[in-house]
């Protein structure tokens, strides 16, 4: 629990992973879209975005993916005023929003009613992360901080700890310290093999849509399954379907080739007595 930060005798408390946990899908391409539409992002990045949050939903996040997509982030902030970032908030919102799992969100309230403090815990930026911490009234949020600032400006120089693997396990005995949370007491809920720092970090791991390898990890530690993630699941539904329609269209055109030949075979037949009838 690191120094002995889990705290007995506390708050409890229970803290979220964003992406494929707590929403639908890729936070981070939210914001590219945001970001495209601003006219930060080219369409060629959008579209590239657009295949790693497929990518994402289906088989969850990589360590290369995801140190990647910060530098990228990062360096993509140089010069960009932090007043432009701001006025994306609305936008980002507007595709998240509609992608928070409301059995999630049930789960959450449940904590926060029984007085355990709700926390989302997310590599996504701290912005971000605040900002849907306060709509979706949490008690607060833990994110990264992807670019330092001067001026009112971004350097695109990374700053400060990446909430991510062991990150997210750092941050949250930090919290737990300065917030008098008792980590032994408190709940975790992820999708990602990458969180297993944080899911240790706690007494009560919960496991969210999880990827194959945090499955497997689950079932031998006996943890709390949860799933809500569909695309995986519509993909398979739509190739049955399709291999089902293309079956039906092969077996339509084969019937409809041997009635064809076997009208054909009739009519042969007919000709002769038909031409012996003519006067």
């Amino acid at each position: 629990m690191g120094a002995e930060s889990s705290l007995r005798g506390g708050t409890a408390a229970a803290f979220f992973d964003l992406d494929r946990t707590l929403m639908e899908g890729s936070s981070a391409f939210q914001f590219g879209r945001a970001a495209y539409r601003a006219g930060l992002m080219g369409r060629r990045q959008l579209v590239a975005d657009a295949w790693a949050n497929i990518r994402f939903r289906l088989r969850g996040s990589t360590d290369s993916d995801t140190e990647a997509l910060r530098d990228r982030i990062s360096a993509s902030l140089e010069g960009v005023r932090v007043r432009d970032l701001e006025r994306l908030g609305a936008d980002v919102l507007a595709g998240v929003l509609p992608r928070i799992y409301p059995q999630m969100l049930a789960v959450a309230y449940e904590h926060q009613d029984a007085g355990r403090r709700i926390y989302i815990v997310t590599a996504a930026s701290q912005e971000l992360a605040d900002l849907l911490a306060y709509v979706l009234r949490f008690d607060g949020a833990i994110g990264s901080r992807f670019s330092e600032v001067v001026d009112g400006v971004h350097t695109g120089r990374p700053v400060g700890q990446f909430v991510y693997r062991t990150g997210k396990a750092v941050a949250i005995a930090e919290l737990a310290e300065s917030e008098s949370i008792d980590l032994a007491e408190s709940y975790a809920y992820s999708d990602s093999e990458s969180d297993l720092p944080m899911l240790r970090a706690v007494g009560r791991p919960v496991v969210v849509n999880a990827d194959q390898a945090l499955t497997r990890i689950a079932r031998q530690e006996g943890w709390e399954v949860l799933r809500f993630e569909r695309l995986g699941r519509r993909l398979k539904t739509a190739v049955a379907l399709l291999g089902t329609a293309v079956a039906g269209g092969i077996g339509s055109a084969a019937l409809s080739a041997r009635a064809r030949q076997a009208a054909e075979r009739r009519s042969a037949r007919r000709r002769p007595w038909q031409r012996r009838q003519r006067p």
